[in-house]
């Protein structure tokens, strides 16, 4: 059963165990025994376990016999109650356990407001509650006979809203570090790991959905080499992998929302250089532009590629094109738009040999598109690619469908590919398909309802679009580059199909 829990407290050593007055409230019936009989059955002593159905129940019994640990359903209190609620808990300061069927950042920044031992996510397992009330009957040991200072001192409310919230500059100048798990569902478990490391002049610790935030006081001199050792215990302990970004210039002019932005973006670039290693930074680098769209020469070039089942080729394409990108790096997001503009020309591939029919290649290609969307390194969406390009040349080869391919599909990307050429004729088309140019042009017409001219004309014009508001060629250069001798006839052309001339329609993407 998957358990998301936020810990928001250090874990304790072991010593000896005292006895407490515990206070369970939840509102349902069910879950109230149950966590009171989890706790009577372990080995846990305590003087009285004291129940609460509501809220109103759970303040008359508090200030009645003020409980030593409280395992409060966070759901409970009303946005009304909140402002009482959390002034009783800061004055008498129980040992805070909270559940909530809520897995929200809201949830998780209510428990840290509250300095809650640990927040339980329902449904969940007897041995993670069992765990928890050994962390809290340790935190009220310690709380009777500690003799030294916490580890670190968390952060008040408004240092954790400052991270979101543009705001002044602040007084202090802290050292800002993220960390990154690879798997986000072990975001827990990081910081659990976390809080309970002895670091040295730490601000606070904060979670959030995918990472955990570390702010040292501007005094520390050695926040990198701290991190680096926690990197290397969390590796020892854990399999998952771990990515560290530090932002430890000086920077008092800049506010503590500024750095956070700057340490997110940098974070980013675990898709270029994957896990398992720290990155410190001064300044953000400037993300590179390139067009997410493969350009007209590089259709063609796949086009190719594909139909001869050059995979050589194709890894050699793909390696120079993102695994060779030598610290100019695009952003992410163009990046994956970009391998889904590859993806659509292996689509049509797969329409030609009728695989996108086969169950098996229809679901390998659902998964490759996903491992392209979320795939959280570049190089391991590269090799699915290519390995998913491999298995469908195979499918291809042994298919006994070659006969059957779409000519009509087969046609229209041989358009899309060449469309650049002036002379391109329906007969070229036909032959490439092996149909008769009557024929041909009777399947286009039935199949799509345009006729070949139509067809050409449309990608043309679509592609002359792209290039009046992405670049200030001439209208003359631009309508050669697509395919028309005639810049007269490009224009007249244009103006049927988009409504107004090259020109106007350039005018107005301003």
């Amino acid at each position: 059963m998957y358990t998301f829990i936020i810990l928001v407290a250090l874990f304790l050593d072991g010593v000896s165990i005292i006895e407490g007055k515990w206070l369970i409230a939840d509102r349902d019936l069910n879950e109230r025994e149950g966590l009171k009989w989890l706790l009577k059955s372990s080995s846990i002593p305590v003087t009285s376990i004291l129940l609460s159905s509501d809220f109103q129940e759970f303040m008359v019994t508090f200030e009645k016999e003020t409980p030593d640990i409280i395992l409060l359903e966070l759901d409970m209190v009303s946005r009304e109650n909140w402002s009482n609620f959390r002034e009783l808990m800061q004055i008498y300061q129980p040992i805070l356990l909270l559940t909530s069927a809520e897995a929200t950042f809201e949830k998780a920044r209510m428990a840290i407001d509250l300095q809650a031992l640990e927040l339980m996510i329902k449904p969940f397992s007897a041995t993670k509650v069992k765990s928890a009330y050994q962390k809290a009957t340790k935190a009220l040991e310690k709380k009777h006979n500690s003799k030294e200072k916490p580890i670190a001192q968390f952060r008040s409310d408004s240092t954790y809203e400052s991270l979101f919230i543009s705001e002044s500059v602040g007084l202090e100048d802290y050292i800002i570090a993220a960390l990154k798990v690879e798997n986000s569902a072990n975001v827990g478990m990081l910081y659990s790991f976390l809080s309970d490391y002895p670091f040295k002049e730490l601000h606070g610790i904060f979670p959030l959905n995918d990472r955990v935030v570390l702010l040292f006081k501007e005094t520390c001199q050695n926040s990198k080499e701290q991190c680096q050792k926690a990197m290397r215990k969390w590796e020892e302990e854990f399999s998952d992998p771990l990515a560290v970004v530090i932002r430890s210039n000086k920077s008092p002019h800049i506010s503590l929302h500024e750095k956070f932005i700057e340490t997110q973006k940098m974070l980013e670039f675990t898709y270029y250089h994957g896990y398992q290693q720290m990155v410190e930074f001064e300044y953000t680098t400037d993300w590179v532009h390139i067009d997410p769209f493969l350009a007209p020469p590089e259709q063609r070039t796949w086009v190719d590629m594909l139909a001869n089942h050059d995979i050589d080729a194709i890894k050699t394409w793909l390696y120079d094109e993102f695994l060779q990108l030598d610290n100019h790096y695009p952003d992410p997001g163009l990046v994956r738009i970009r391998l889904t503009s590859i993806l659509a020309q292996i689509r049509r591939f797969m329409k030609t040999y009728d695989l996108d029919e086969q169950q098996s290649c229809e679901k390998e290609y659902r998964d490759i598109f996903h491992s392209i969307l979320y795939d959280s390194v570049l190089y391991r969406s590269v090799q699915n690619l290519i390995l998913f390009i491999q298995r469908m040349f195979l499918a291809a080869d042994s298919s006994k469908q070659v006969v059957k391919q779409d000519p009509i599909e087969r046609g229209i990307s041989y358009i899309e590919s060449h469309f650049s050429n002036h002379e391109l004729k329906l007969e070229d088309v036909a032959i490439y398909v092996d149909r008769n140019p009557s024929y041909l042009s009777h399947l286009l017409i039935s199949k799509t309802g345009r006729s070949f001219t139509e067809i050409l004309s449309g990608i043309r014009i679509k592609e002359a679009k792209r290039y009046l508001l992405e670049t200030n060629k001439p209208v003359k250069e631009i309508s050669h580059i697509v395919g028309y001798q005639n810049p007269n006839y490009f224009s007249r052309t244009f103006k049927e199909i988009a409504g107004v001339s090259p020109r106007e329609f350039r005018m107005r993407k301003g």
